[in-house]
């Protein structure tokens, strides 16, 4: 089969006799690998490793008529007779396997792509839309809150992607959903080629996987400029509205370069008063001012600020801008003022972010394990003052002066810990040099991240804080950095963050 063949490929055509290599088979690549079987395609899959669920997994894939070959160096190689590679994202377009595949002419799509190919009619007769969401941070949050916002409409709606259920699972569900909210991370963007989105927003953008954009692959872009590059592809062929960042003037800056179905807009969010065409805030009022006709002279209101903060507390500016992105996506689709309210109102942030653990001794501890960049860590720390900042990790090629910079006079004190700790030293070195700083070490035994993190050492990252902390501050776990170096993932360690609190004495 010819790569033109192969490009016309969707949910109606005959799939029998093509041969399709799935590259990895964790979440996304097991779907992946079980819907290309199911609609005909012979499927290889290929992976170095795999958990005992997987290998059974595995089996089951075989009964179905699929190969599955999972040992050390499989997918180092390309096997000889290949229509269509479909990479998980964690592979990077430098890996052999997929440098041969470049090499032989072999198109490379992501579980992304091949979900959109798959789309079958939704309840109306047309395949349902996709509502997408990217940029370096808010994701998840947004996401989740598009979702609820579209079930509050009474509509059949589910978040896919990066948030958890890969889409291709959603797109071959024999109950169709009326609309998707998509969650894109950059790596799946770089896969995508011909998706077309409903609306689609780009929150924000700042350095973030280094390590995944670097090497020769790159050409003479930098890592920076390739990663803003396969976020700006979230835009391309967008139908409706192409939603940016007000703050952000590079989101905007993305939106301007794209090529768009004729008659999207541009539609900015903003946390201040906006201007006709975005959705922003008045005193304590989100509202509307892209999707009603009079908006050139008013605006529409969506939800109050305490609708996004149950507790009774104040939102943190962060949650209010992701609140103000899912509502913009919510109202291209066409969802009414009250569902945005109702669903905002219904609403609850996942564990891990910006989660109030407890109030000790008048210090408040506060758990935000899931900022795993320092654009994520940023913003939380933005919202308290006085701070001590427990911080570090794994940096993934990030820097911390511009963080560090603009923080330093909230920071009673940090306590930092992780491989990487040293690039976040020496940040607060140069920007906040009277900051108090302590390391906590642990053991370097190359054992698995559970032994040498876990309790203990959280107990003393904690105890640290404490000592740091005076009554009327917050003790903050933003990290900046991704966990695995010493922890299962982040949720794993947000845990034992709030079990080490929990067993703080009374003062």
């Amino acid at each position: 089969m010819s790569p033109d063949d192969v490009d016309v490929l969707h949910r109606e055509s005959s799939w029998a006799g093509v041969r399709a290599t799935v590259l990895g088979f964790g979440v996304s690549g097991f779907a992946a690998a079980d819907n290309l079987t199911h609609v005909g395609a012979d499927v290889t899959a290929l992976a170095d490793r795999a958990t005992a669920a997987q290998l059974e997994k595995a089996e089951l894939l075989e009964v179905l008529g699929a190969r599955v070959d999972i040992h050390e160096g499989a997918t180092q190689v390309l096997p000889d007779d290949v229509d269509v590679v479909v990479t998980s994202p964690g592979f990077r377009p430098d890996s052999p396997l997929l440098q041969q595949a470049a090499a032989r002419g072999v198109p490379v799509w992501g579980e992304v792509e091949l979900a959109w190919r798959l789309r079958g009619p939704g309840p109306s007769g047309a395949p349902a839309p996709w509502l997408c969401v990217t940029g370096t941070n808010g994701k998840t949050t947004t996401t989740q809150m598009l979702d609820a916002i579209l079930r509050a409409a009474g509509l059949r709606s589910v978040a896919v992607g990066n948030v958890g259920l890969p889409i291709v699972e959603a797109v071959m569900d024999p109950a169709p959903y009326d609309v998707l909210a998509v969650e894109l991370s950059s790596f799946q963007l770089h896969y995508t080629s011909s998706m077309s989105a409903e609306a689609a927003v780009v929150l924000n953008l700042a350095e973030d996987h280094l390590d995944w954009y670097s090497g020769d692959w790159l050409g003479t872009d930098t890592g920076y400029q390739r990663y803003a590059a396969d976020k700006a592809r979230v835009f391309e062929r967008v139908q409706r509205a192409c939603v940016y960042n007000v703050a952000d003037p590079a989101t905007e800056d993305l939106v301007r370069d794209a090529e768009v179905v004729e008659g999207a807009r541009a539609v900015g969010f903003t946390l201040g008063m906006p201007g006709v065409g975005m959705l922003g805030v008045v005193e304590d009022l989100l509202v509307d001012r892209a999707f009603i006709p009079e908006r050139a002279s008013s605006a529409a209101e969506l939800c109050t600020l305490a609708d996004l903060a149950p507790d009774g507390g104040t939102p943190a500016p962060h949650v209010v801008a992701n609140a103000l992105a899912a509502a913009a996506l919510a109202r291209a689709h066409g969802v009414s003022q009250e569902a945005v309210r109702d669903g905002l109102r219904g609403f609850r942030l996942d564990g891990h972010r910006i989660a109030t653990v407890a109030t000790v001794g008048g210090v408040r501890w506060v758990d935000d394990s899931k900022a795993t960049n320092p654009h994520a860590a940023q913003s939380s720390l933005q919202a308290y003052d006085p701070v001590v900042w427990i911080a570090g990790g794994l940096a993934k090629g990030a820097a911390f002066d511009e963080l560090v910079r603009s923080v330093a006079s909230r920071l009673r004190g940090v306590v930092l810990l992780g491989r990487d700790r040293a690039v976040i030293a020496e940040a607060l070195s140069r920007h906040a040099p009277d900051v108090r700083v302590i390391q906590i070490d642990a053991p370097d035994t190359g054992d698995a991240p559970t032994i040498n993190g876990g309790p203990d050492l959280m107990r003393r990252v904690v105890a640290a804080a404490a000592d740091l902390a005076v009554a009327g501050d917050t003790v903050l776990l933003a990290p900046g950095c991704a966990s695995q170096d010493q922890f299962t993932d982040y949720g794993a360690r947000g845990d034992l963050f709030a079990a080490a609190v929990h067993g703080l004495p009374s003062p």
